[in-house]
């Protein structure tokens, strides 16, 4: 059978096509431009098609880590230490950006301890210290008596497991306490601080704004500030006013100019009110008062928060920029998930590392579910200092169980049966410390018992229970790799993380058959 030509009159799309034979020249011209154009089109089309098989075959041999756990876990704070360690100019760049989130740490510290203060009238009762085995989730006063939740009743035992945790909903009452009517000289010194401090207070919701473009997340957290990927470009966008950048150089340059210039107001008046008032939070943050309530478990502050605070005459010197250390300190919660790609060269070879670090809050957990499909590997971050605190989200929580209740769901999942999973056990120097002031674990992890209170014992014992997570979902004999971190350490990170990468690639040729 004859195939009809372009322009045969047997084929009736040809004779569709062919003009009328009453074209003008200027239709003729008005149509050989539609045709030319539908076929530049046409051809853009195929060329990206072409680039994107291209793409996916390069990408086929990328490395994709996840980098999981709840908030507050140090998550963000790892994925700086990649960055640290694999694109350094990168954290330069972005390095200004963070004086932002930093002066916003100092003013929240601040107001989270006078509100504190407040609460308990400015004054110190003169009970004494609390047993430090008490239980140390913030309380709220109704009639005069401290409402707070009971401990959990055990890690995840061998009954539990299936299930998911074991965390009391009762609660209990704690001992009351009776307000001071007068004011003793301390909070008479408390009160002038406070007002003398007002203004620097006032800037707390503006900076929240300038760092979250004015988002908010419900179901994730009271009061807390998200971000998303991008937030320290969008911050400096904010501060000039523009909606949009149109272009990444002028981004950057907005990122390394925009202090300098003076055009970022709002930071420049916070940086001018903590130079005011440095001595005004050094007086606070030694206050007897102040030190009293830490000690007794009445206000309790994050690692981040006693960091800067420590700080305060650097951190609030005219000239500041913020540093490496500052920055790994400095606490921005993480809305969504953000992708950072990292060239590694390991033996020679250089893969492409996409790491993704996901917002941790309960709210936000459902958004990782479509990085699983891909994943090569996994890294789970597990605070075992948090053994006393527990969910802003679900304040009768323990941290510890909600941390075991997430990773079963890890190693459980399908999708993930394969993927190369690593053990963060993080924040162990906060562990210690809080072990050293004579913090019980049984008094909030009732399954402790009787052992000894020791950092090893304490530490091996939640390691324990993760291995046991690890056991009972382990159908491919996969092998979990455990690291003791404190992942605010650059040395001994940066050391694991060589050795993370070292297995994570063996496992990367095997999956690629090339050993």
């Amino acid at each position: 059978m004859r195939t009809p030509s372009l322009y045969s009159q047997d084929d009736p799309i040809s004779a569709a096509m062919k003009p009328p034979p009453t074209e003008t020249d200027a239709e003729r011209n008005v149509r050989l431009m539609a045709e030319a154009e539908a076929k530049r089109v046409s051809d853009q089309i195929d060329e990206d098609l072409r680039q994107e098989r291209e793409r996916m075959k390069r990408k086929k041999g990328d490395v994709k880590l996840l980098l999981l756990g709840q908030a507050e876990s140090g998550k963000s704070t790892l994925q700086k230490q990649f960055q640290l360690m694999y694109k350094p100019n990168s954290l330069d760049q972005e390095r200004i950006s963070w004086k932002t989130v930093i002066y916003f740490n100092v003013v929240h510290s601040l107001k989270h301890i006078l509100n504190t203060l407040e609460a308990w009238d400015d004054t110190l009762d003169e009970d004494p210290i609390e047993d430090a085995e008490s239980i140390s989730q913030p309380k709220s006063r109704v009639n005069g008596i401290a409402q707070q939740p009971s401990p959990s009743a055990s890690l995840m035992t061998a009954s539990s497991m299936p299930s998911g945790l074991t965390s009391s909903p009762a609660w209990s009452n704690g001992s009351s306490h009776t307000l001071n009517v007068s004011r003793e000289p301390g909070a008479v010194q408390i009160s002038n601080l406070r007002r003398r401090l007002t203004p620097l207070m006032a800037t707390d919701a503006p900076l929240a704004d300038r760092l979250s473009g004015g988002i908010t997340v419900s179901g994730s957290g009271k009061g807390s500030v998200y971000v998303r990927n991008g937030w320290q470009a969008r911050t400096i966008e904010n501060a000039l006013g523009r909606r949009k950048l149109s272009h990444e150089t002028e981004v950057k340059k907005s990122l390394e100019s925009s202090y300098d210039s003076g055009q970022d107001i709002l930071v420049q008046d916070v940086g001018r009110m903590l130079a005011a008032a440095k001595d005004d939070i050094k007086d606070l943050w030694s206050h007897p008062t102040v030190k009293g309530l830490i000690a007794r478990r009445k206000l309790k502050l994050d690692e981040w928060s006693e960091f800067f605070l420590r700080h305060i005459s650097r951190v609030a010197a005219p000239d500041y920029i913020p540093t490496t250390d500052d920055i790994l300190h400095a606490r921005i919660q993480t809305m969504g998930v953000a992708e950072h790609v990292f060239d590694v060269n390991i033996h020679g070879k250089s893969v492409s590392w996409h790491l993704f670090d996901v917002g941790g809050a309960r709210g936000q957990r459902h958004s990782w579910v479509p990085y699983f499909d891909d994943a090569n590997a996994i890294i789970f971050v597990a605070p075992v200092s948090a053994f006393d605190q527990y969910l802003e989200e679900d304040p009768r929580t323990n941290r510890i169980d909600d941390s075991l209740q997430l990773f079963t769901q890890i190693c459980s999942n399908a999708l993930l049966k394969s993927v190369h999973l690593v053990l963060f056990l993080n924040k162990t120097d906060l562990l210690k410390a809080k072990l050293e002031t004579g913090l019980k674990v049984r008094k909030y992890i009732t399954s402790f018992g009787e052992r000894s209170n020791d950092y090893e014992t304490v530490v091996q014992y939640f390691r324990a229970h993760f291995l046991q997570v690890h056991r009972r979902n382990n159908e491919n004999r996969r092998v979990l790799y455990t690291h003791f971190t404190s992942v605010v350490d650059t040395k001994a990170t940066q050391r694991i993380i060589g050795n993370v990468r070292d297995s994570i690639f063996r496992g990367y040729l095997q999956s690629a058959a090339l050993v």
